[in-house]
């Protein structure tokens, strides 16, 4: 009985140190594959539209089959939402990075707004949260995005103020959310109007204004000129993202 039972416990223990293998080479196949759709269908939306593509076409855009979308996403709306968020994430950071190493704040701003204009990434977010309007299930998604545009744009920008020791005119988190606020305003305008990039990148700096001032001497640490008219700015995003049908 002893064999026996060693025996038993050597075969299970081989059989629970093969599957972690295999589960781990299987979450790492799926998160490949999960990329290459959101990757093909971000383009084949934002080219034909939400109407305009099929589950087929991106099935075969990503050299996939139609049910791994089925599978990952469920359904189109859900992989269009989620494409969408992830691409607005991706301009956001490469905003910062165009941003980096600006001379004064208007530089630093006028990069930003620059950037993200300069994409169809927030027209796609814009769409997406319009989108939940109908499909409430789909809006915590969209709520998550906007949430991590706040955060991560208010870290970035309070790292620029540090590093330069620029005055801030408003907190970092209100000037994040005001300028997310902004970005996805205009962007709604002129996707309404069919206004060019240019034309919104001039209206977001006007809308804007001065985020900061120059450094005054040698200091280095964030400074903070409160406009108390701009502490209850509310989030459009947010209320965009949250709206009842």
């Amino acid at each position: 009985m002893a064999i026996r039972g060693g025996e038993r416990s050597a075969r299970a223990a081989r059989r629970s140190a093969e599957p972690k293998h295999a589960v781990r080479a299987s979450r790492v196949a799926g998160r490949r594959m999960r990329s290459q759709l959101l990757d093909a269908a971000s383009r084949l939306f934002k080219e034909q539209g939400l109407g305009g593509v099929s589950i087929a076409d991106i099935a075969a855009a990503a050299d996939a089959f139609p049910s791994q979308i089925t599978y990952y996403f469920r359904t189109k709306e859900a992989l269009f939402v989620e494409a969408a968020c992830r691409d607005v994430l991706y301009a956001a950071r490469g905003a910062e990075e165009a941003a980096r190493g600006a001379r004064d704040p208007q530089d630093y701003t006028r990069a930003l707004v620059m950037a993200v204009t300069g994409t169809d990434s927030v027209a796609f977010f814009v769409e997406a949260m319009t989108l939940t309007r109908r499909r409430q299930d789909l809006a915590p998604l969209v709520e998550r995005t906007i949430e991590r545009l706040h955060g991560e744009g208010e870290r970035a920008y309070e790292a620029e103020m540090r590093i330069h020791g620029w005055r801030s005119r408003r907190g970092a988190d209100l000037t994040a959310r005001r300028f997310w606020t902004i970005a996805i305003g205009v962007t709604l305008e002129g996707y309404a109007t069919g206004g060019a990039s240019e034309e919104l990148g001039a209206e977001m700096l006007r809308l804007l204004e001065p985020q900061a001032d120059p450094a005054v001497g040698d200091a280095r640490q964030l400074k903070l000129v409160a406009d108390e008219d701009d502490q209850k700015i509310p989030s459009l995003a947010a209320s965009i993202g949250n709206r009842k049908p």
